[in-house]
């Protein structure tokens, strides 16, 4: 299964015997709370999930954005519906980075049949709704380990004998701007990757083709051991799932910048 669906697709599959489970997952970074934007206006069927509170635990040493609780995160997806085996479909309101979070929690727990909408909200064409669904509980249990995850010593090592990309702007990795954490800069061997090269100007992902040149020169391709990382684990969510439609599996560094930087013992370029 293709890790994305057409907003004309998901049409189609809506209007089948056995929908999709729809989880809306619309955030930004800093930006105000979603609950409000999908109070106003959703896909009919889709289930509001809070990037904070279902897909992320408390902020502190593991970064602003650190694994959720496995019970916490499983409760929260019977909540919407999810079951193990029916395939599941995440959208946000563009950019497709807590949308990919979702899909790669997802995917890393164990779930085998989840697809994020390209192009989110904006790419979609038919009616949306005000009314909040109450689906019937699933029966997820998450498992970790279906996909590969690194810890800070890890994405180190990674940098010395394969990939490391930075999901970050190119101004956030060479340390000229630093918006959100206390310190500014990048794990030292890592190489710029900003997730904006990912998409077409309309917000849906460029053609594996073309991503696949772009990760080639960078030196991630098949074979190669590869790892990602962004400020705290949510747009180089959206990088792994930009390299797995090219055939590369990269692992993710899910503490990323904000657990690199909290500790003064580690070093930090600038370039």
């Amino acid at each position: 299964m293709t890790a994305l669906i057409t907003a004309k697709d998901l049409q189609t599959e809506l209007t089948g015997d056995a929908p999709p489970t729809l989880l809306d997952v619309r955030y930004e970074v800093g930006g105000p709370p979603g609950r409000p934007a999908y109070d106003a206006g959703h896909l009919p069927g889709a289930v509001y999930i809070d990037l904070d509170a279902d897909l992320a635990g408390p902020p502190g040493a593991g970064g602003r954005h650190p694994l959720p609780h496995l019970a916490e995160f499983g409760a929260a997806m019977r909540r919407a519906g999810v079951r193990a085996r029916h395939p599941v479909v995440v959208y946000d309101g563009g950019q497709g980075w807590a949308a990919a979070r979702a899909w790669w929690l997802l995917r890393y727990t164990g779930h085998p049949a989840v697809r994020v909408l390209d192009g989110g909200l904006a790419a979609w064409t038919g009616p949306l709704t005000t009314r909040a669904p109450t689906p019937s509980p699933g029966d997820f249990a998450p498992e970790p380990g279906g996909l590969p995850l690194l810890d800070a010593a890890g994405a180190v090592a990674l940098a010395g004998r394969g990939v490391l990309l930075d999901a970050r702007s190119a101004e956030r990795y060479r340390g000229e701007v630093e918006p959100i954490d206390p310190v500014a800069g990048h794990i030292p061997g890592a190489v710029s990757a900003p997730t904006g090269d990912n998409l077409n100007a309309d917000g849906t992902f460029r053609p594996p083709r073309e991503l696949a040149e772009r990760f080639a020169s960078l030196g991630a391709v098949p074979g190669t051991e590869v790892g990602v990382y962004c400020g705290s684990g949510v747009s180089a969510a959206q990088q792994v799932l930009a390299l797995t439609l090219t055939g590369v599996e990269a692992a993710l560094y899910v503490g990323s910048w904000s657990q690199w930087c909290a500790d003064p013992s580690r070093p930090v370029a600038r370039a």
